[in-house]
């Protein structure tokens, strides 16, 4: 068994968790979450326990009550929608998202229009999108960029932070040819963590015959890492836990690749890495990478302790 290097948690689905959690000790149960908090079914559940209600209209949210945004982010209207209704609100969205939202109002206030990459009904575009009431045009693949019909001859694009770096790149190259004076993103709008994760499997599918990704259906990064371990010839399969491991999958197999999404916890790979010694594995490699050390401070009011220390105590 070969474990890739990084995987598993980023820095701001750590900081997301964090927030729900702290917001739960603070102000007590319940805590109104819009959306999921991230894109996994183990913690979503898991904070249901401690007391989290998870939403989408916040019609749902009585007044008075404490609200938090997911990492996702949120459209300008529920925020002013928010603010109407009085809730206090913690703001989990992840920074690195929160740097495409600046930027898409900075450049607007240019005079700017927008092409952004991403997957139609995610609620990151739907977040980002929602930063402007017009003037921001949404292509998924190559074929759409044809579509687009800018006013003005002001035009930059912005990617989904959880895109597939390949399918990015040959979107914007196509957007490039469309349109070559876009304006690009100052630096890459697909996070770290998306980036690492999917550099690890480059280098973990072509050593192994099968990979297995750890992570949800909802989870965009971690279908972007099952993709792409297919599309380098490795068969892969993505679970949710244990549980969703087929023994056929390894037979005739000798060697078996394992991540996880940047929103899969590690207990979920650990009950993994249990199921498949189950199964056979005799041996288990960690693959040399990048070494992530990035942590994004806490919202205002939810205590002192620092991220890094938040990180040491899971670790």
């Amino acid at each position: 068994m070969l474990l890739a290097e990084p995987r598993g948690f980023c820095a701001g689905v750590d900081r997301a968790i964090e927030i729900v959690e702290r917001a739960l000790r603070k102000h007590g149960a319940p805590i109104y979450v819009r959306h999921e908090i991230v894109h996994n079914t183990y913690v979503v559940n898991d904070l249901k326990a401690k007391g989290a209600i998870f939403i989408e209209d916040l019609a749902d949210v009585p007044p008075g009550a404490t609200l938090v945004f997911s990492a996702h982010g949120v459209s300008q209207a529920v925020r002013r929608e928010a603010a109407r209704r009085g809730f206090q609100v913690f703001d989990a969205t992840c920074p690195l998202v929160t740097k495409v939202h600046v930027e898409v109002a900075k450049l607007a206030r240019e005079g700017y229009e927008f092409i952004m990459i991403g997957h139609k009904g995610h609620p990151e575009v739907e977040g980002t999108m929602g930063q402007l009431s017009d003037g921001i045009y949404l292509v998924e693949d190559c074929a759409d960029v044809a579509g687009v019909r800018p006013r003005g001859d002001k035009l930059a694009v912005v990617t989904q932070t959880t895109l597939s770096v390949d399918d990015a790149a040959a979107i914007l190259a196509e957007v490039k040819r469309y349109f070559p004076a876009v304006r690009e993103p100052k630096k890459q709008d697909i996070c770290y963590a998306t980036q690492n994760r999917q550099d690890a499997v480059k280098v973990l599918a072509p050593a192994v015959d099968v990979v297995i990704v750890v992570g949800s259906p909802t989870s965009s990064n971690s279908n972007r890492l099952r993709e792409l371990a297919e599309r380098l010839g490795t068969a892969a399969y993505m679970v949710e836990g244990a549980g969703d491991l087929q023994p056929l999958w390894f037979e005739g197999r000798r060697r078996v690749g394992l991540t996880a999404g940047a929103s899969a916890p590690d207990i979920l790979v650990q009950q993994v890495i249990t199921r498949l010694r189950e199964l056979g594995a005799l041996s288990i490699r960690k693959m040399n990478g990048v070494s992530e050390n990035v942590h994004f401070p806490l919202p205002r009011g939810l205590g002192d302790r620092s991220m890094n220390e938040v990180a040491s105590s899971r670790s």
